[in-house]
C-alpha cells in the first residue's frame, strides 16, 4: 500500500511539475479541465445527486466555455471573493453546526454551492498561473507542506483531538505542526531569497516584500487555517456519505478531491491576496 501511494504521488508530482512549467497554456488549460471534471465528479458523488458524472460533466463545459473561450477571467475576482465568502459564512460553520440531510432540497442547494467554490478554486489556478507556474506552485507547496508537518507532529505528539466527530485521526498538535512547518520553511525561503533570485517569485516572499513580516505572518496563517478547514470539510461530506474515500481514480491515495480538498479554500484566498501586491 505505502509502495502504490508513493509511486502514484511521484507520478502526480512529475505530471503537475511538466505541464506547469512547460509553457503549453492549452496544456495546462487542458490538465485544469481534467482535474475539474474529475474533482466535480468526485464531490457531486459526496452528495449523493443523480447521474453525478452527467452533472460534472455539464459544470465542466460551463467551465470550459466561460473561462478559456469567453473571457470569462475578467469577472475572477468576483469568483475568488465569492469562493472565500462561501467558506467563512457557510462551510466553516457547517463543522460546528453540521450539514443538512442527505435527502431533500438542502443537500442539492450545498452541492451546487460547493460547486461554485471548485469554480473559484480553479479559477484561482488560472490567476496564480498568470502571474507564473512557481508562484502557483509556491501556494500549492504551503498545503504539502502543512500537510505533511501536520501527519508526522499528529503522530509524534498527537493527544487532544482536533474534530473528533468529523475526523479522529486529526490532533491538535498535528495542526499546530502544520503552522509551524510552514512558518519555518517560509521564513527560511524568505531570508535566502536575496541569495536566489529564483525564489523572490514566490507567495511568502512577495507578501513580506510588499506587505512586512507581520502581514506575511497573518497571512500564512490563514491559509494554514484555511487548509484545514477544506480538509475537515471534505471529511465531513465523506462521513455523512458513508465513503471513505471520495473515489479510487488515484491508487493509494483515494481520489482527487481527497488531494486537494485543502486547496478549495487556500487557492481563492491566496489569489486574493496577491491582488494586492
Amino acid at each position: 500500500m505505502l509502495k502504490t501511494r508513493i509511486i502514484t504521488a511521484v507520478i502526480l508530482f512529475v505530471v503537475l511539475v511538466a505541464v506547469l512549467f512547460s509553457g503549453s497554456l492549452p496544456a495546462v488549460q487542458a490538465l485544469v479541465t481534467v482535474v475539474f471534471f474529475a474533482t466535480a465528479w468526485e464531490a457531486f458523488r459526496l452528495f449523493k445527486l443523480r447521474a453525478p458524472i452527467l452533472v460534472a460533466f455539464c459544470w465542466a463545459v460551463a467551465f470550459l466555455y466561460t473561462f478559456f473561450y469567453n473571457a470569462g477571467l475578467e469577472q475572477a475576482r468576483f469568483w475568488l471573493a465569492l469562493g472565500a465568502a462561501i467558506w467563512l459564512l457557510r462551510f466553516f460553520p457547517s463543522l460546528k453546526v453540521g450539514l443538512p440531510p442527505m435527502e431533500g432540497f438542502g443537500n442539492t442547494l450545498l452541492a451546487m454551492v460547493y460547486g461554485a467554490t471548485l469554480v473559484s478554486c480553479f479559477v484561482a489556478i488560472l490567476v496564480l498561473f498568470q502571474r507564473s507556474p512557481l508562484y502557483l506552485f509556491s501556494v500549492m507547496a504551503l498545503v504539502f507542506i502543512a500537510d505533511i508537518g501536520a501527519y508526522f507532529s499528529g503522530k509524534k505528539f498527537g493527544r487532544r483531538k482536533l474534530a473528533p466527530s468529523i475526523s479522529p485521526g486529526k490532533s491538535v498538535e498535528g495542526a499546530v505542526g502544520g503552522w509551524i512547518a510552514v512558518l519555518v520553511l517560509c521564513m527560511i525561503t524568505i531570508l535566502a531569497a536575496p541569495y536566489q533570485p529564483w525564489l523572490q517569485d514566490t507567495f511568502a516572499v512577495r507578501v513580506q516584500a510588499k506587505l512586512g513580516w507581520g502581514i506575511a505572518l497573518v497571512a500564512l496563517s490563514v491559509i494554514v487555517g484555511a487548509s484545514i478547514v477544506g480538509d475537515l470539510f471534505e471529511s465531513q461530506l465523506k462521513r455523512r456519505a458513508g465513503f471513505k474515500d471520495s473515489s479510487n481514480l488515484l491508487p493509494g491515495h483515494g481520489g482527487v478531491l481527497d488531494r486537494i480538498d485543502a486547496l478549495v479554500p487556500v487557492l481563492p484566498i491566496a489569489a486574493l491576496i496577491g491582488g494586492w501586491l
